[in-house]
């Protein structure tokens, strides 16, 4: 059962009258700041990651095929052996 309209305007109009008109608007300020900080801060942390990408570029791992480690291990133990 969701609210009706009627609902939300008695909601609405209560809360006028209990903390007034100046005093709604103040506190929706204080969110709309909220929020741009959040979004200022946000677009901050991606500009200094983009930075840290530019310093250190991400470094390659390089790997041997299991094949070729497996043969050179091989012919060391021969030559070990031998």
């Amino acid at each position: 059962m969701s609210p009706s309209i009627w609902q939300i305007i008695i909601v609405g109009v209560l809360l006028v009258l209990l903390f007034g008109r100046g005093k709604i608007s103040e506190m929706m300020g204080d969110v709309a700041k909220g929020i741009k900080a959040f979004k200022k801060g946000m677009s901050e942390d991606e500009i200094a990651a983009a930075e840290e990408e530019k310093k250190d570029p991400p470094k390659a791992i390089e790997h041997q095929n299991t094949a070729t480690a497996e043969t050179k291990d091989s012919k060391v133990a021969q030559k070990k052996a031998g």
